[in-house]
């Protein structure tokens, strides 16, 4: 994150937000574009706190079975990440949610 207190990745200026998914879709992209990574935490966000715009929309590029995510248009202050928990591919290969998730 930057040191500024806001979390600002390249997207956000590539093309006006920041990637986030819920708990019932983060697997999706991560499955898509992050396997054999073992360094992957997924941040719970409460959306109260971003202080900027939270749309749901198409994925970029789109899921072929129509499912929508959450876009932030604008950073995502430290304050507003309300968790942190490991992401790890299951012994069976893919990600699934975390345990500290699972159950919400």
């Amino acid at each position: 994150m930057a040191e500024d207190g806001e979390y600002r990745p390249s997207s956000l200026g590539e093309v006006g937000f920041i990637h986030c998914s819920d708990f019932g879709t983060a697997n999706l992209p991560a499955n898509i574009r992050y396997r054999g990574r073992t360094d992957l935490v997924l941040l719970e966000i409460d959306p109260a706190k971003v202080g900027s715009p939270v749309r749901w929309e198409d994925g970029v590029p789109p899921h072929p079975e129509g499912i929508w995510f959450p876009h932030v248009y604008g950073p995502i202050p430290h304050a507003a990440v309300v968790g942190v928990h490991e992401f790890r591919e299951s012994e069976g290969g893919g990600f699934r949610l975390p345990d500290s998730l699972a159950h919400r």
